[in-house]
């Protein structure tokens, strides 16, 4: 039986390519006193201002805490906010070859104000039409070349709906996966839902498969949650569903596989970004071919964990690694 310290070993030797809508992350910190007297508002007064990466950088990141090698592609805007992002992946020790620009965009930046651990409002900038035809060509021609070059261990699919990810291009780097015996993990949304054809790991929420399926499903009802994973696998050719159910936990299902994973108890701050940690966890634990129970546990701690924190965190090793080996033999193989 492989042991939890030699999975997490493994982790370090395994390249994975994320792909998919990448955004900066800027949060001003502060502290309300009053409400505005133009309008019946908070007025935040700004101690501190910062920047992370997210989106799909958030899964690269994940996935450097773990000790893997991710590189990101993707398409930024020209302008300062793309900077921005290329001199955090540098700090970080992230590749920012991939970081392909086009003054066809803006690149997306989701900014947050918070005071203490109240979450005031989001302000989004982006553009989140389609790529051109000429800009996806050029992004696929150099995601193609890395997948030939470099045969990373995983692909992952990190879709915001920002329009990166169109249905002709998921199409072509399936297609490129599956002839070099890649596998492919899918964080879904709405616009390209069943664009996903034949992939490894398809990891929706149940708001995502509600919606994609367009069936009504209830996260306390396990019957039901068998039966819609298995029409998520009839309609898109997927070999594993890994459906996130918030405090309900994970379900599981591929094959004759199927595992209803309760949540564990934990004192929830934010959920921001844990669904990129869960996706990072669940694509290095199948590019190791681990029991499909084994991912699926080991994912949903890590989603719970991030959830402690404000904002935007990847994971933390150490922990995750000590709470893996806290659990069930079953769990740990």
């Amino acid at each position: 039986m492989t042991t939890v310290q030699q999975r997490f070993r493994a982790f370090a030797s395994t390249e994975v390519l994320v792909l998919g809508d990448v955004m900066l992350d800027a949060y001003l910190w502060g502290r309300v006193d009053r409400i505005s007297p133009e309008a019946p508002v908070p007025v935040v007064h700004v101690q501190e201002r910062s920047a992370r990466l997210g989106g799909a950088a958030n899964v690269a990141l994940n996935l450097h805490a773990l000790g893997a090698r991710p590189t990101v592609m993707t398409l930024l805007g020209d302008d300062e906010h793309a900077v921005r992002l290329a001199q955090l992946f540098g700090g970080l020790g992230l590749p920012t070859q991939g970081l392909l620009r086009s003054p066809r965009r803006r690149t997306t930046v989701k900014t947050r104000i918070i005071s203490g651990h109240q979450h005031i409002v989001r302000v989004d900038e982006e553009d989140d039409h389609d790529l051109t035809d000429d800009d996806s060509e050029r992004l696929l021609a150099a995601v193609q070349e890395h997948i030939r070059r470099a045969r990373p261990g995983a692909i992952v699919f990190e879709d915001y709906d920002k329009g990166v990810l169109t249905g002709p291009f998921i199409r072509e780097v399936v297609r490129t996966a599956r002839a070099e015996g890649i596998p492919t993990a899918v964080d879904p949304k709405k616009r390209n839902f069943m664009a996903y054809q034949d992939t490894d790991l398809f990891k929706p929420n149940l708001k995502e498969l509600r919606e994609g399926l367009r069936m009504e499903v209830r996260a306390d009802d396990p019957e039901q949650l068998r039966r819609a994973a298995k029409a998520l696998e009839n309609a898109l050719g997927n070999r594993l569903t890994l459906l996130t159910l918030s405090e309900h936990g994970v379900l599981v299902h591929g094959g004759t596989e199927h595992h209803l994973i309760p949540a564990h108890v934990r004192s929830i701050a934010d959920v921001s970004g844990a669904g990129d940690t869960v996706i990072a966890v669940a694509t290095l634990l199948l590019a190791q071919g681990a029991p499909v129970r084994t991912l699926a546990a080991w994912a949903n701690l890590a989603g719970g964990l991030v959830c402690e924190h404000v904002g935007v965190v990847p994971i933390d090793r150490e922990r995750l690694m000590a709470e893996c080996a806290a659990l069930p033999e079953t769990d740990r193989a």
